[in-house]
């Protein structure tokens, strides 16, 4: 025992030896200086549908996909800047309408108007597996609700209307309802989905699920051509425009000859990424000028940071999200942001410049 104590107090004393000898000393030992997390890359939750940071406790949760009226007359939108991905699709009579995912609709103030459902839109929303919000719809959508298996909540015949704001997971707005026609004027919150919700639904997605889309910090397309101002004919009352800010990185949407704008803040709704895909739009042939659209692939532009390049795009199944490529069949990269997509016919005259 005495052996061993003389060993440990030697090499104690050598230790000591050996700092002083090197200028040590322990009561001055200089503090590390910290590491600038400033210059670290952010290596935290990634929000699937944007590749933005994101609260961990969403990253498995299901999108919400709300129906958004998109008739000059029911304008402006409200929320819609806070979509994750608008997608802009073409409706009977040259109109158009959008969809709106969130990844999260936590915090979100009103959200809307909103409107009824086709079949075409169900797609997308399968696509993403989100829950799914309307306010009426074609008896066709209505059909393929049901056949499908779509986790639809519905306005006019689901139950979820309330008389007053917040009393159920819609209403109607009483300041649209003074100036606007009664189709304009559904409305919702964050707050009000979750709230009513039912139990029985699923929130997140099963184990296993994968969006796929990778994002990256600068997504301008390597050799694309200028794309400084976008235009999208959708139809001959509806076209889009979006033109590029280079100050913030994003394009700044425009509508009907205006700024489109989030009734809420009275911004106008910024993206980092536009794409538009090409596909088959054709009347069903019913009384109501009712239309298809094919949601299978085809090609389309995407445009990021001032530059735009020809993509193709598929999606394989209703409940498949869309894939898309460059045109040498690679994996397309978007930029971390949020994503406007335009789904146009085949004869749309798309110009940049």
């Amino acid at each position: 025992m005495k052996k061993r104590l003389f060993t440990l107090l030697l090499a104690a004393g050598m230790l000591l030896t050996l700092l002083s000898a090197c200028g040590g000393d322990t009561a001055e030992t200089p503090t590390p200086t910290p590491t600038d997390t400033a210059d670290l890359p952010y290596d935290g939750t990634e929000n699937p549908l944007t590749g933005l940071p994101m609260d961990e406790k969403w990253l498995d949760a299901r999108p919400v996909a709300i129906m958004l009226n998109n008739l000059k007359g029911a304008l402006p939108q409200q929320g819609n800047s806070d979509a994750d991905i608008i997608y802009e699709v073409p409706a009977e009579g040259g109109i158009t309408r959008m969809l709106a995912v969130y990844q999260s609709v936590e915090g979100l103030g009103i959200i809307g108007s909103i409107r009824s459902s086709r079949p075409y839109y169900l797609e997308l929303a399968l696509g993403h597996d989100a829950l799914y919000i309307h306010a009426g719809g074609s008896e066709d959508a209505y059909a393929k609700i049901k056949s499908w298996g779509v986790d639809a909540f519905d306005c006019v015949r689901g139950g979820y209307e309330s008389r007053t704001p917040g009393g159920n997971m819609m209403w109607r707005d009483p300041e649209r309802k003074a100036n606007m026609a009664y189709e304009h004027t559904v409305v919702t919150t964050g707050e009000a989905i979750l709230q009513y919700l039912p139990e029985k639904v699923e929130k997140t997605h099963a184990s296993g699920y994968q969006y796929g889309q990778t994002f990256v910090d600068d997504g301008t397309p390597a050799g694309g051509g200028s794309a400084v101002t976008l235009t999208v004919p959708f139809s001959n009352y509806k076209t889009g425009v979006f033109n590029y800010d280079e100050e913030s990185g994003t394009y700044l949407v425009q509508e009907y000859g205006q700024d489109y704008i989030d009734g809420n803040t009275g911004e106008q709704v910024a993206v980092t990424n536009v794409l538009v895909l090409k596909t088959a739009c054709n009347l069903t042939g019913d009384s109501l000028g009712h239309i298809t659209v094919e949601l299978d692939g085809g090609e389309g532009y995407f445009a990021c940071g001032g530059k735009i390049v020809p993509i193709c795009w598929s999606k394989a199944d209703r409940n498949s999200p869309i894939v898309y490529t460059n045109e040498d069949g690679t994996p397309l990269a978007l930029g971390r942001g949020k994503s406007y997509v335009n789904i146009v016919p085949l004869n749309s005259n798309i110009t940049f410049e």
